[in-house]
């Protein structure tokens, strides 16, 4: 019980009931204790311990936010006694080295630290890495249990613990709703979704043959991860931490039980370099998938279109091989650009395209402006998970594209006013049908661009145009300096 839970806990608040669990002898009756001020009981449950398992599980009444209370759990002459428990909303915060990124490491990381403090009622929990080829029932190690937010709780060493995404998507959303927040971080860097996945997701994306054996993957940039043939298994080659469904188990599993408000994710990356092009079905399964089973694992209480924000990938080389990352930033929208959509409902995302961070220590693939990305998940945040519906959580969207042949001209119809920072880059291009197979893009300057409509100029194409794209590279833009945003200042996020 005390494992999970601990003092200084966040509990999800109504309309939900918090889930309260934990181990006991086979048989007997536990009983649960919610303690007020003075050791008022507010509430009290009666949970049997299930054998041969030993373990109970009892769902709380919906409390309304706020705290501290007493949680006391009792069987027989035993007790264990947790303080300072306050009822908000729990996040979940998943993903790689961007999420596992901790405050230490931002941008303006002193004065971040420094504030920590002034953030009572935001409680944080880390999950310590780990990897097993079973799901597990507990959690093998905890690398921060549940606390107050300090400068020492948020600043271990590189990559550790705490995530500054989390951080900070906590911590504005408590600024935001003036509500306790309870951060549960569990990120492993260099990690591919496949490790993040159950197996039933797995075979959902043909990724597991009959036989329950994962079949080979392909990979898309040789000189970084091995190619497989068709002969052989992947569990040679993929290993550690990347080796499929090994996260899920440990890490994610154990946590079923727990009643959440959201999730935040923010991986990828290593997608880039292993089954690019399966990612439009691995992340949206994924989604699906972690939605089931929180809401069957908390008896309900979860809900079963549980929202999901996630960052769309940044930066890493100007000069690369291939388009992976452009491929991958399209897939994680599940080919359709923006969400939520039909594939993807309830979900929200933080495009981060135009946040660069050539010189970053960690390399460029860490840029350490997370502020941004934290801002820009918020206002998903507000406008999916908490239904602020006047609120501009996204960029400008083309809606509609028309050719004037006799011009060479394509107009672009955008589904918001826009502000042009770039107007010279050639963020633009087209394939024509005069080009034999595979497509050859050629670049469409902007001639003009209106309050919602872009026109480029078609020079050197025939008179139909078989696609267009826009910030189609893995570095599409300097840092805030792609060309299209908002007046809100949310840049475009790139389409094929």
């Amino acid at each position: 019980f005390a494992s999970y839970y601990g003092d200084h806990m966040v509990l999800q608040k109504e309309p939900a009931g918090a889930v309260v669990w934990g181990r006991g002898q086979p048989g007997a009756a536990v009983t649960v204790a919610l303690l007020g001020a003075g050791g008022l009981t507010v509430m009290k449950k009666t949970a049997q311990v299930k054998g041969p398992s030993g373990t109970w599980t009892t769902v709380m009444d919906p409390m309304d936010q706020g705290g501290p209370y007493t949680l006391m759990a009792e069987q027989g002459l035993e007790n264990v006694t947790l303080q300072d428990i306050y009822f908000g909303d729990v996040w979940l915060c998943s993903g790689q080295s961007n999420m596992a990124m901790m405050v230490l490491q931002v941008a303006n990381a002193s004065q971040e630290l420094a504030a920590a403090a002034r953030y009572p009622y935001v409680r944080v929990f880390a999950v310590a890495p780990a990897r097993s080829d079973v799901e597990l029932e507990d959690l093998e190690r905890i690398d921060l249990p549940w606390s107050t937010p300090t400068a020492e709780n948020l600043g271990h060493g590189n990559f550790t613990y705490f995530s500054a995404v989390c951080w900070l998507l906590g911590r504005s959303l408590y600024e935001t709703l003036r509500s306790p927040v309870g951060l549960v971080e569990a990120a492993w860097g260099g990690t591919p979704i496949e490790a993040w996945s159950s197996r039933q997701a797995l075979q959902t994306c043909g990724l597991l043959e009959d036989t329950g054996r994962v079949k080979p993957h392909l990979c898309f940039a040789p000189p970084l991860c091995p190619a497989f043939s068709s002969s052989t298994s992947a569990h040679q080659h993929l290993s550690g931490p990347q080796t499929p469904s090994v996260l899920w188990n440990a890490m994610i599993h154990p946590l079923l039980n727990m009643t959440l408000r959201g999730i935040a994710w923010y991986q990828g990356e290593a997608n880039a370099f292993l089954n690019t092009d399966l990612y439009n079905c691995t992340f949206p399964t994924l989604i699906a998938n972690w939605r089931q089973a929180f809401h069957t694992g908390s008896a309900g209480q979860t809900d079963p279109l549980l929202p999901f924000g996630f960052v769309q990938l940044s930066t890493y080389r100007h000069q690369s091989p291939d388009d992976s990352f452009a491929r991958l930033r399209w897939h994680q929208t599940a080919d359709l650009g923006v969400v939520p959509n039909a594939r993807m409902p309830g979900t929200f995302m933080a495009v981060a395209i135009d946040l660069s961070d050539e010189h970053s220590p960690y390399g460029s693939i860490h840029p350490r402006d997370k502020q941004n990305v934290v801002h820009r998940l918020l206002l998903g945040a507000r406008a999916v998970a908490y239904g602020d519906k006047d609120l501009v959580f996204q960029g400008p969207y083309p809606i509609q594209a028309v050719l004037e042949v006799t011009r060479g001209l394509l107009n672009i119809t955008y589904s918001q006013e826009l502000v042009c920072r770039q107007r010279d880059m050639q963020s633009f291009e087209v394939c024509c049908s005069s080009q034999a197979s595979p497509c050859q893009w050629l670049p469409a300057p902007m001639v003009a661009v209106g309050s919602r409509t872009v026109t480029l100029a078609l020079s050197g194409c025939g008179t139909l145009v078989l696609g267009l794209r826009y910030a189609w590279a893995e570095w599409p833009c300097e840092y805030q300096s792609c060309p299209l945003y908002n007046p809100q200042g949310l840049p475009a996020p790139p389409f094929l």
